[in-house]
């Protein structure tokens, strides 16, 4: 007797090596949240920390899907492409882990294409290029750490655009909580179901030694509570950068630009330890708005960072580089220039604090003057941290030091040195400006010492003491 399709898809769903005999092992072990919710849901959204089990929920959730609904299309989203590739097909918990091998036609690394015996195609796609969703269509999908897509609003509307196929498509959303824009009208939305938990849930898959690692050190701290306990956290109390300032610096495009730099705060970093190189583009727009175009920090050897700014260089067809030269001196010059000898190359000296110095660029961004050609999160998770009084987050703020740079370089003119005494000299003169150091002000107001507002200050209260 010839069986029918759905006699074989269910005889091989129930076999000892197939996929009821997985799913049946996951339910057994899963914890209730972990499981995909009943009734009517567009987008199911998992805000949870490090470790919850995040990767192994999303892997079930569409790998059963996948083997229950045969010649079903599946998109699967990540910040990159190797992202996707490492953790969420190839990865531990990934979707390899969870689907028996005998229900595996082909896997091809290159196109990331992950097909089922059933017709079933799984198919990647980066953050960085969100116009390669339009087009594909999709019965369900799988968006993982949704907080550090390069490119979220674009991305996410060229995904939801797509996913028209079948009686009911979803998403799936896996991810650290952040509070951008994209994550918060997602708990918003009335067809979204949201889950939340911390890594601390996860306790009985997770080796005791390094939890106790994680409340020693991040217990009690913004990180800690951001990453282990999943908070989506309100701006740092006096923080120059706030969430929402940098969302409507956010643009698509940009114009052709004026001039380009590359910035660079080198650190001490052999490739394996220490801190990470800031590495940053930036433009001035022939619209004279400064533009943010990419964000290439890592964590290199000296030889390592300095090809790396040499091929950003040449990429962006950049017209200078600008290194801050306090770690390392000549050496710097030298790094970069013994991976492109023609690289013009800036060196600049921070002789003030880094919040000091990050003051004029945050006032450019509260001017709307500047404008991020995408999303660049380590970097604004950073900014958001620098507050008046200083850095507030973990470990040093190498890309925000090099966007300071950058943009200091393209958009804000050093001041002459006694340019500031004159300036005030004169509109205390015309009886437009008064000690407090605003025209017309009679509150004091006390600034950084060494800033040109400082200046402005001391030279306003020398010429009242004349008077």
């Amino acid at each position: 007797m010839q069986l029918s399709p759905e006699q074989v898809l269910l005889a091989a769903l129930e076999a000892p090596w197939g996929p009821q005999a997985a799913r049946d092992g996951w339910l057994a072990t899963a914890r209730p949240e972990q499981i995909t919710p009943e009734g009517d849901w567009r987008t199911w959204l998992i805000l949870a920390g490090r470790g919850w089990g995040k990767t192994r929920t999303g892997a079930e959730d569409v790998a059963w899907f996948g083997q229950t609904n045969p010649g079903a299309r599946i998109a699967i989203v990540a910040p990159t492409y190797s992202d996707g590739r490492d953790t969420c097909i190839e990865g531990e918990s990934g979707l390899l882990s969870v689907i028996p091998p005998a229900f595996v036609e082909t896997w091809n690394r290159s196109l990331g294409e992950l097909i089922l015996t059933n017709g079933t195609r799984f198919k990647l796609f980066s953050s960085e290029e969100p116009e390669r969703l339009r087009g594909p269509q999709h019965h369900r999908a799988w968006a993982d750490e949704l907080g550090a897509w390069k490119r979220p609003a674009e991305t996410w509307d060229q995904l939801t655009f797509g996913l028209r196929l079948g009686q009911s498509p979803r998403a799936i959303v896996t991810t650290t909580p952040k509070p951008t824009k994209l994550i918060r009208a997602l708990i918003e939305a009335a067809n979204t179901v949201v889950t939340r938990g911390s890594t601390f849930d996860n306790a009985a898959n997770l080796a005791a030694s390094a939890l106790d690692t994680f409340r020693a050190k991040y217990e009690g701290t913004r990180l800690g509570r951001q990453e282990l306990y999943a908070e989506i956290l309100d701006d740092t109390p006096g923080a120059l950068w706030t969430r929402a300032m940098i969302e409507d610096a956010r643009c698509e495009a940009a114009p052709a630009m004026r001039r380009i730099v590359v910035a660079v705060d080198p650190s001490g970093s052999n490739g394996e330890t220490g801190d990470r190189q800031g590495i940053i583009v930036a433009g001035l727009g022939t619209d004279g708005r400064g533009y943010v175009l990419e964000d290439g920090s890592d964590r290199l050897s000296p030889d390592g960072w300095g090809a790396k700014v040499s091929r950003l260089f040449a990429k962006h067809d950049a017209d200078r580089v600008v290194a801050e030269r306090n770690f390392g001196g000549e050496m710097v010059r030298a790094v970069l220039q013994a991976a492109a000898p023609n690289l013009p190359v800036t060196l600049v000296t921070a002789s003030r604090g880094k919040h000091v110095r990050a003051e004029p660029v945050a006032a450019l961004y509260e001017q709307r003057k500047v404008s991020h050609l995408g999303a660049f999160p380590d970097l604004e998770d950073e900014m958001c941290a620098m507050a008046s009084n200083g850095f507030t987050g973990p470990g040093s703020p190498d890309a925000l030091d090099a966007l300071v740079w950058a943009l200091t370089d393209l958009m804000i003119e050093m001041p002459v040195k006694g340019a500031a005494y004159l300036e005030m000299a004169q509109l205390y003169v015309a009886g437009l400006a008064s000690p407090g150091g605003l025209p017309g002000a009679q509150r004091k107001i006390e600034y950084q010492a060494g800033s040109v507002e400082w200046t402005r200050d001391q030279a306003a209260l020398k010429l009242a003491a004349r008077a």
